[in-house]
């Protein structure tokens, strides 16, 4: 969701993110905490808004290098300072531009891995706003056209991740099977044991072989509303207390 004012959040490791109007989300952190990329790993960050995605990797990984492509220039001057305030210009770069365009900004096969916090609606559903049809619709960003640029990206063997809403895994599956990214992973978020899965967050393979292994689900909140040991790994809790 967008926000008229921008805050400044401390993730951990000594990284901040000032937002761009776009706070900090949850399915941002455990995305981010869920993708599991090879040392020393070049991601590309689809969608990247104020590069949100690439500050945790960075955060969490020392030797992880991203690059962002986003399509708001807002959004893309935003994470161009979030890269300069943290001193990140050799691990972390914004490419101004249009993911259905892909081919004309990035190399083929130039990256190990892919991720992603792509718009969550179709487009046609819902309410629309001119800043929040870029987060939320897929207006400019039609799943399929996330995951063909994802399989473009790629070599054989590379990793996709994203987070998406449950009602909508079969669309990812059929969209990753169609650009040639096998499903592998797949783990539900709750917040709470008993209530129904409010993300799914989802690992595919280019080119990879058949067969897909659920995680167990990752609960938030334990039933008196205290944050869960798992929920706190994934924000780092005690690491900038």
């Amino acid at each position: 969701m967008f926000y008229e004012e921008t805050m400044t959040e401390l993730l951990w490791n000594g990284i901040r993110m000032t937002d761009g109007g776009f706070r900090l989300g949850t399915d941002s952190v455990l995305l981010a905490h869920f993708a599991q990329f090879p040392p020393r790993s070049r991601v590309a960050d689809l969608g990247a808004g104020c590069g949100t995605l690439g500050l945790l990797l960075c955060a969490s990984d020392p030797q992880v290098r991203v690059v962002g492509v986003e399509l708001d220039e807002t959004a893309h001057c935003a994470a161009l300072e979030n890269i300069r305030e943290n001193g990140l210009e050799e691990r972390l770069s914004s490419v101004l531009g249009d993911v259905c365009e892909i081919k004309t900004l990035l190399p083929a096969g130039s990256f190990d891995g892919v991720i992603a916090n792509p718009p969550y609606f179709p487009a046609g559903s819902g309410r629309k706003s001119s800043r929040n049809a870029l987060a939320r619709s897929e207006e400019t960003l039609p799943l399929a056209s996330l995951c063909h640029a994802a399989a473009w990206l790629l070599p054989c063997g590379g990793r996709f991740a994203l987070v998406h809403r449950p009602e909508r895994l079969c669309d990812v599956f059929c969209a990753m099977r169609e650009s040639g990214i096998e499903p592998k992973r797949v783990q539900f978020v709750r917040h709470r044991a008993n209530a129904p899965a409010c993300l799914v967050l989802v690992e595919g393979r280019r080119g990879g072989a058949a067969g897909l292994r659920f995680e167990a689900d990752l609960i938030e909140f334990t039933e008196d509303g205290a944050e869960t040991e798992a929920y706190r790994a994934a924000y780092h809790r005690g690491e900038n207390e």
